[in-house]
């Protein structure tokens, strides 16, 4: 079975996992898809019985080997096209997600391929997602989540989240960016908001936005 819609979904399973442990449900699957319960309930089974998904009623969905295989396949795809666009076509970070939506599943592999060779077969994608080598190898950065990261903690941008480009926006005018350096100063009470020193300033990110934010996950020395 190897469709767009299975390939979306397979993908979807991947994304949940990625930077964290905790498989996905069923209405988690669907509220990140934006489709009914029962529309993904459907779906999974089909997924099950082509060998994708492991998955009993009521329980999390898991990739199988050739699930994952298929997840990575185009978790590849998806990346290299929003580094072609972003280096090749002037598309900014946060327009890049509905076009490589549509063309990851119209790109020959020899295309594929060839756009990666010119691109330098990047490592990861404009918001520091790892882009999956060819053979399918994935290695990721060591890197902590800035909402967990301890006051003190000093080191430079790794990921931000591509789910909500308007926060992407707001990053990028005030200079978070990947690679940007960044130091926690601390929590503010009440608001919840952490204070960090970026650049030659400090500024002020809400829970949301700090947990959308990977940090290099290595400490500060002083």
């Amino acid at each position: 079975m190897q469709s767009t819609a299975a390939e979306d979904y397979v993908k979807a399973i991947y994304h949940h996992t990625e930077w964290q442990p905790d498989p996905i449900t069923p209405s988690q699957l669907a509220g990140r898809l934006g489709l009914a319960n029962s529309t993904v309930t459907e779906m999974v089974k089909k997924l099950g019985a082509a060998g994708l998904v492991h998955h009993r009623p009521y329980g999390a969905i898991e990739l199988t080997d050739a699930g994952r295989s298929l997840a990575v396949r185009q978790v590849r795809r998806h990346r290299v096209v929003e580094t072609w666009l972003v280096e090749r076509h002037g598309y900014d970070w946060d327009e890049v997600h509905d076009e490589a939506e549509v063309l990851e599943h119209a790109l020959s592999d020899r295309l594929l391929e060839s756009i990666a060779r010119s691109l330098g077969d990047p490592a990861r994608d404009p918001h520091g997602d790892v882009i999956p080598a060819a053979d399918g190898t994935v290695v990721r950065p060591d890197a902590v989540v800035l909402a967990d990261a301890p006051i003190g903690h000093a080191a430079p941008v790794v990921r931000i989240s591509d789910a909500d480009p308007a926060m992407l926006r707001f990053l990028a005018d005030a200079g978070v960016e990947l690679d940007a350096d960044l130091e926690v100063l601390g929590q503010k009470p009440y608001s919840g908001s952490i204070q960090v020193r970026a650049g030659g300033g400090t500024i002020d990110l809400g829970p949301e936005v700090a947990r959308a934010i990977w940090l290099g996950a290595r400490r500060s020395s002083g």
